[in-house]
This record gives C-alpha cells, sequence and structure tokens, in this order.
C-alpha cells in the first residue's frame, strides 16, 4: 500500500482564525447598516441627472483660478493670518498641556515606584486636571469659535482661544498616554534617585518619546491649520472668512485658488514633519 504524505497544518488550514475574522466582519455590518439608515445615507443622490449636471456647473465655475495682483495679495495676507492663527493657538494649548501632562501621567508619580498610596489631595487634583481635559477636547474648535466670536467679537482672536482651548484637551491626553507607552527604566531611575517630576520628563522620558511627540505636534498644527480655516466661516478671521465671502458671491475661481493654497500649506507641514522626524531619528 503506498504510503500518502502527510499534508502540513499550514497547508490545509492557512488561515486558522478565518471563522472569526469572518463572524466579526459580519457583526461589524450588522451594526453599521442600522448606522446608515438613520444617517439617511443615500449615495445614489450624488449620480442622478440632476446632481450630475449641477456638479458640472460648480465645477465649471472654478476655472480658471483667480489670479490677479490684488486678489493674490490679499490671499498672501490672510494665508499668513490662517497661519499666525494656528501657530498662536497651539503654543497657547502647549502652555496649558504640558503642566497638565506632567500631573496626569502615572509613570512620572514617586508614590507610583515606591507602590505607596497616593494623597488625597494629588488624587484629586489629577482626576480634576484628566475632568479639565476631557471637557476642553469635548466641546470642538468650531463651538468655542462660535461662542467666543460672541464674547470678543470677530476676528482672529476667537480663533487663537478656540484653538488653544480645544487642542490643550487633546495635546495633555495624548502626551500622557505617549509618556505611559515609553521605556521607564530612566525616568524611574531618575525618581528612585531623588529626581523631581520635571527631571524625569526632560531627562528621562522625553529623549525616548521626542519624535513621537514631536510628530503628534505637527499633525495637532497641521489639524489647526485646518481647523482656523473652517473657523472663519464662523467670522473667526484668516483664510476661511474669505473664502465664506467668495463662495456667497458665487466667485468659483477665488475659491478654487484658496483651495490650491490651503492643499499647499498641508502638503508643507506634512513635508515639515518628514524632515524633523528624520533629524531626531
Amino acid at each position: 500500500m503506498q504510503n500518502i504524505p502527510a499534508v502540513p497544518y499550514a497547508e490545509r488550514h492557512p488561515d486558522p482564525a478565518w471563522r472569526g475574522r469572518v463572524t466579526y466582519t459580519a457583526l461589524g455590518l450588522l451594526l453599521l447598516w442600522p448606522m446608515l439608515v438613520a444617517s439617511e445615507f443615500k449615495p445614489s443622490v450624488l449620480f442622478d441627472r440632476q446632481s450630475l449636471s449641477a456638479t458640472g456647473r460648480f465645477l465649471a465655475g472654478f476655472l480658471p483660478p483667480a489670479h490677479g495682483p490684488e486678489f493674490l495679495a490679499m490671499l498672501l495676507r490672510e494665508t499668513w493670518q490662517t497661519i499666525a492663527i494656528a501657530t498662536a493657538g497651539l503654543s497657547l494649548a502647549l502652555l496649558g498641556a504640558i503642566p497638565a501632562t506632567l500631573i496626569v501621567t502615572e509613570r512620572l508619580s514617586i508614590s507610583r515606584l515606591g507602590r505607596r498610596r497616593m494623597g488625597v489631595l494629588p488624587a484629586a487634583a489629577r482626576q480634576l486636571v484628566r475632568w479639565l481635559l476631557v471637557l476642553l477636547r469635548s466641546v470642538p474648535e468650531l463651538v468655542w469659535a462660535l461662542l467666543l466670536v460672541r464674547i470678543v467679537g470677530l476676528g482672529p482672536t476667537a480663533g487663537v482661544l478656540a484653538i488653544a482651548l480645544t487642542y490643550c484637551g487633546m495635546l495633555g491626553k495624548v502626551y500622557a498616554e505617549i509618556l505611559e507607552s515609553s521605556e521607564a527604566h530612566a525616568s524611574d531611575s531618575l525618581l528612585m534617585n531623588g529626581g523631581g517630576r520635571l527631571a524625569a520628563l526632560c531627562y528621562g522620558a522625553l529623549p525616548e518619546a521626542a519624535p513621537e511627540l514631536l510628530s503628534y505636534t505637527i499633525y495637532r498644527w497641521e489639524c489647526a491649520i485646518r481647523g482656523s480655516v473652517v473657523m472663519g466661516f464662523v467670522g473667526a478671521g484668516g483664510l476661511g472668512q474669505r473664502m465664506d465671502e467668495s463662495m456667497k458671491m458665487l466667485a468659483g475661481g477665488e475659491v478654487a485658488s484658496m483651495l490650491l493654497v490651503f492643499v499647499l500649506l498641508v502638503a508643507a507641514a506634512d513635508l515639515f514633519s518628514r524632515l524633523l522626524r528624520r533629524r531626531l531619528a
């Protein structure tokens, strides 16, 4: 009787976990379908004759992009103001996020090393700062801008403050998570030998987590540029406010030029982030 060679298990079962993947995919689709129904999402509307005709007329108005000398001078001025709003807002956010990170990061806690119970006041302060960060990032910057425009009036000040409030909550949370997941040996050694939280952060945790922290900060600066454009539609200044005016006047060429500048801004921020990561690598 001829011996039939045994087929390896890996060849008979190329993906042993296929049942679980198929099951989870089916469950995900079952959960997604009611959400699509509730959102009244109807992609077929985009492809009917009336929608295609309106899309063609809308896009035709974008050509050619506006390029007059006066318009380009205004575009340059508003672009610079948009960058200034994003940078100033992010800088103010860092002023609040860095101290908050020091407080909420358990990796920098001395009581954690000795497995001692944290005092009531420090624990309450840490929890309070965490709730504050949750509150700040729970309100979108556009909502903050709507509120601040009524308080400080129209202009870039509302945009700067709106970015600072929302991004303070975001940066504080993510910075703490990055530091918590980084290598703890250096910071633990500093804390055990009498170093403070600031020394443990600067000389222990930062050298390990600096590339990731910097990459996320640059990404948030890119998001702040996009956010400052959106907030311009509610009167917070910058490129978005001019774009809103051009759209109301149906000046498609001006809108096209602003969109091109917007794409270039995001591309420049991405290039800057890559260059910085290479320098730190």
